[in-house]
C-alpha cells in the first residue's frame, strides 16, 4: 500500500505526540525522582520524596495515558480513522 501525504502526516503528529508525551514520563521517572531526594521534609508522616514518587508520579502517568487516548481519538476521527461504535 502506497502511503500518501495525508498518511504520512497522521504518523508525524503521532510520533511528535509519542515523543512529547514519553519525554515527559522521562522528566518525571527520573529528573524528578533524582531531584526529590533533596526534599527533606515530612508529608503525613513520610518523607516528601516518598510522596513525589510513589503517589506523584503515578497521578502524571494516569494523565499522560489519559491524554494520549484523547488525542489519539480526536486524530483518528480527523483523518478519518477511527473505530466505528
Amino acid at each position: 500500500m502506497q502511503m500518501t501525504d495525508r498518511h504520512r502526516e497522521y504518523w508525524r503528529r503521532n510520533l511528535r505526540i509519542t515523543g512529547i508525551l514519553l519525554a515527559i514520563w522521562f522528566f518525571v521517572t527520573f529528573v524528578v525522582g533524582f531531584f526529590a531526594r533533596d526534599l527533606n521534609f515530612n508529608f503525613f508522616g513520610w518523607p516528601f520524596s516518598f510522596w513525589v514518587g510513589a503517589q506523584g508520579a503515578l497521578v502524571v502517568y494516569v494523565a499522560i495515558i489519559w491524554y494520549y487516548a484523547h488525542y489519539m481519538n480526536k486524530l483518528d476521527q480527523e483523518y478519518g480513522v477511527a473505530e466505528e461504535e
